[in-house]
């Protein structure tokens, strides 16, 4: 996430912006542009059915190695083994958080990722003293709940990203006392959190050595460097945190990449590089919300995750944060004003383009209420944690467009044959005699997906 110094500024702005744009309509686009939406949709929803689904046999036999005949099987998907996530930041901060277990209750109900804060200055303000403990009941709920941990960020070469008591020390010195914080961090919560952002936006700011040299340069934002020297920094930290936990997902984490092919190029240049130093890698992170005002062209979106997914790494959508606070839709694509029509629209669209590109494993969103909101209007429920249009959009996609809930009969051959998302799984028999029984099944990517039970 990028730095918040303009946040009153931008609401002010927004202020004017809305009642200039209040008679904007929310669709103003061309045939053309709704012509090539129309496609891209009609594809990925082809590229669900066949990258998102598998092929199950289940047969049921009696004890006596019989076929169960005749019995009704109710088919009744649990979880996704893709990733919905957004970051859960609110019961982290502060010591009381606004109505805490009714954020749960509507988090868990779409959501199976939840991103943990480890920003340097807010984890480790005053140095040796870290927040590592208020970290662990809401990691700790997160695991009861099925809900996958994410950590963000490991090493972010940005004032925002740095506390104030490094520039105390040289550069050789930060670089043993970030090496300590990476691999104390990785190895401490080796059994809480699988999943890290190493590296936070390599490409768009200073090398590590660079911005410890210039600590009190506000402009940490857009700078150029050498791939290979931003490559040497971004290897250490991946290195230390594959020390740290050589089980864990290792990604580095990037904005712009969307919309603009520069940055996009230059991601790439660095990702080669890494792979060339066979760097420990595990996927990429891309963000999806700079220009934070844009609607993304659908064209764009598809070929940054072709380019990436052609490389051979896992896509992951880290910072996803369409808004619904008036202000306009900017870029070449779309126009009119972010309402909540827009948000709910550009976010379907979006979330088809992820789920239906083969190459994308996770989309997270970057902020959940608009009681604490990056972008003004960027929450999915509003200040009282009501569902807003684009979470219940969202709940309706996840959790029964997208969810597999079948009712079948074993027939005489005691089979049951169907395709389903990949998940978790409760098939459930009820057998002619009225007992039921319940058999739990993972439906994965990577297996044959065949089973044989024997009920009792």
């Amino acid at each position: 996430m990028r730095t918040k110094y303009f946040y009153e500024l931008q609401t002010i702005i927004g202020f004017f912006v809305i009642v200039l744009f209040s008679l904007s309509p929310l669709k103003v686009y061309s045939q053309d542009v709704k012509q090539t939406e129309e496609r891209m949709m009609r594809q990925a929803d082809e590229n669900i059915e066949k990258y998102r689904k598998g092929d199950i046999t289940i047969q049921f036999i009696t004890p006596d190695g019989k076929p169960l005949r005749n019995a009704t099987v109710e088919i009744r998907q649990k979880t996704h083994d893709f990733l919905f996530g957004c970051i859960i930041f609110d019961l982290i901060r502060g010591e009381n958080p606004y109505k805490p277990e009714l954020f749960k209750e509507r988090f868990k109900k779409i959501f199976n990722l939840a991103v943990f804060p480890f920003y340097w200055p807010g984890y480790e303000s005053r140095q040796g003293f870290t927040q590592w403990e208020a970290m662990l009941p809401v990691i700790d709920w997160c695991k009861l709940n099925g809900i996958t941990t994410k950590g963000h960020p490991l090493v972010w070469a940005t004032q925002s990203g740095m506390p104030q008591w490094l520039s105390e020390y040289n550069v050789n010195e930060t670089e043993e006392l970030l090496k300590t914080r990476v691999l104390n961090i990785t190895s401490g919560f080796r059994d809480k959190i699988e999943l890290w952002d190493v590296v936070n936006e390599p490409i768009h700011v200073r090398t590590w050595k660079n911005k410890i040299r210039n600590f009190n340069d506000e402009n940490d934002w857009d700078i150029s460097e050498s791939i290979p020297l931003v490559a040497d920094y971004v290897e250490d930290a991946l290195r230390w945190a594959k020390q740290g936990n050589p089980k864990a997902t290792l990604l580095i984490n990037e904005y712009r990449t969307l919309a603009d092919e520069s940055s996009r190029k230059s991601y790439e240049l660095l990702l080669k590089e890494l792979k060339k130093r066979n760097a420990p890698l595990s996927g990429i992170g891309i963000q999806a919300h700079e220009p934070r005002q844009e609607w993304f062209s659908p064209i764009e979106v598809w070929k940054t995750f072709d380019l990436y997914w052609g490389m051979g790494f896992p896509i992951h959508i880290t910072e996803y944060h369409p808004q619904s606070s008036g202000v306009p839709i900017t870029g070449i694509w779309r126009s009119g004003s972010w309402t909540p029509e827009a948000q709910v629209e550009s976010t379907e669209q979006f979330v088809k383009l992820c789920f239906g590109h083969p190459g994308v494993v996770s989309i997270n969103w970057w902020g959940f209420s608009d009681r604490n909101i990056w972008l003004p209007g960027g929450g999915l429920v509003d200040e009282e944690y009501r569902p807003k249009p684009v979470y219940l959009m969202l709940d309706k996609l996840i959790n029964q467009t997208w969810k597999t809930s079948i009712s079948a009969n074993t027939g005489n051959q005691g089979t049951v044959s169907f395709r389903g998302f990949f998940g978790e799984y409760d098939i459930v028999v009820s057998k002619p005699d009225g007992n039921i029984e319940v058999f739990p099944v993972h439906v994965s990517k990577k297996e044959e997906n065949k089973w044989v039970f024997t009920t009792h």
